[in-house]
């Protein structure tokens, strides 16, 4: 079975992401989901948008992700999501992740990220965008 680059890259993310003791301790646990579970108390992560497209070369098949990690906090201020987007930085910017399926991490940046309040007021909402190439080993 072909396993599709996107999806290769998102396990990649979240085995990388609940390996590491400093993140599961400012979440309170490896709190990394797809979709988060029903009534799941914050502070969270879930994996948002994925945005694939072609990025083929001469010699390799590629693809290029552009990716949305959500930070949930149950604070009302932005510093408990700062502090966790802080440590997804961290992690993942120019991270060597190791992809199933025959797809090789070519790079990966970050891009953006900021914490907004959400319009219900009871939590903040952290946004960590990250770009991905990808090739076809």
């Amino acid at each position: 079975m072909t396993i599709h680059a996107a999806s290769a890259l998102q396990k990649a993310i979240i085995q990388h992401l609940r390996s590491d003791a400093a993140l599961t301790t400012l979440l309170g646990g490896p709190r990394i989901y797809d979709q988060a579970p029903r009534r799941r108390e914050p502070p969270y992560i879930t994996i948002g948008d994925i945005e694939t497209s072609a990025w083929d070369t001469f010699t390799a098949r590629g693809h290029q992700h552009r990716l949305t990690l959500h930070v949930w906090t149950d604070h009302r201020g932005r510093a408990q999501a700062f502090e966790v987007l802080h440590r997804l930085d961290e992690l993942l910017d120019e991270a060597a992740l190791t992809l199933d399926g025959g797809h090789h991490l070519v790079s990966l940046r970050t891009t953006f990220w900021t914490a907004v309040p959400h319009p219900q007021g009871r939590h903040v909402r952290g946004l960590l965008r990250l770009r991905a190439i990808t090739h076809l080993a």
